[in-house]
Order: structure tokens, then C-alpha cells, then sequence
């Protein structure tokens, strides 16, 4: 008997828990499989340009392009003009063109402050009409 009271008090009980993990891992990914084939997956209708987009396109006027040059010069063209004058400009250009653009082509040593206030005064007078022209690289 005394051999039997000292194994039992000597030793601490141990679990494993190797098995307990590799279970949970199991209904883990039964759980993550089964939500994935449950749920649906939804497209989004895309409209693609047609040949003829591209055609109604080419009909468009030419924009008017104002420069923005160092220090606060504006020119249409190759023509030095001052605010008024290309606020006149652009209201001539948006009434004989509904569907034409207005586009600032800004320099880059201007600095951006002023090229923002002349962008929104030249939409106040021509709206949504107006942006900003980017060179492409």
C-alpha cells in the first residue's frame, strides 16, 4: 500500500491538449468551408462604351484652354488677356457651346493658392463646365 500512496501523491495529473486543438481546428474549418459556399457572390452590371460613344465623342468642340503663366499672367491662346477679358471669353464660349469644356492648363512655378482662386472664380462664371488640365506622363 505505501508503494500505491506515493505514485499517487508524487506525480500532478497532465492534460493533453493536442487533440482538443486539432478538434477545434477540424470544426473550424468545416464552419469557415460551409459559410463560404452559403453565401453569394453578386456582380456588378458594368456598361461598357460602345464603337459609336467613342464617335459622338469626336463631335464635341474644342476646348477653350486658358494658360496660367508665372506671375499671375493669363493668356488665351498665344494672346496675354487680363480676368475680365476671359471671363467674357468663357461666357461667349459657353453660350455658343453648350456642351464645350473650359480648361485651365496652370504652370507648375505658379503657386497652387492662386491657381485654386482663379479656378473657382472661372466657375462661377462657367460651372461645372470648367476643370483643371492635367499634362499626361
Amino acid at each position: 500500500m505505501r508503494f500505491k500512496s506515493q505514485r499517487q501523491s508524487s506525480g500532478i495529473p497532465t492534460i493533453d491538449l493536442i487533440p482538443m486543438l486539432n478538434v477545434m481546428m477540424g470544426v473550424l474549418a468545416f464552419f469557415v468551408m460551409t459559410s463560404m459556399m452559403l453565401t453569394t457572390q453578386e456582380g456588378v452590371d458594368v456598361q461598357l462604351p460602345s464603337g459609336e460613344a467613342g464617335a459622338a465623342q469626336q463631335n464635341l468642340p474644342e476646348p477653350l484652354i486658358a494658360e496660367f503663366k508665372e506671375q499671375g499672367k493669363i493668356f488665351l491662346g498665344n494672346q496675354p488677356v487680363g480676368k475680365e477679358q476671359l471671363f467674357e471669353q468663357m461666357k461667349v464660349y459657353v453660350t455658343q457651346n453648350p456642351q464645350g469644356a473650359v480648361l485651365l492648363k496652370a504652370d507648375s512655378k505658379v503657386p497652387y493658392e492662386q491657381v485654386i482662386q482663379l479656378l473657382g472664380e472661372m466657375r462661377d462664371v462657367g460651372g461645372d463646365r470648367v476643370s483643371l488640365a492635367i499634362e499626361g506622363g
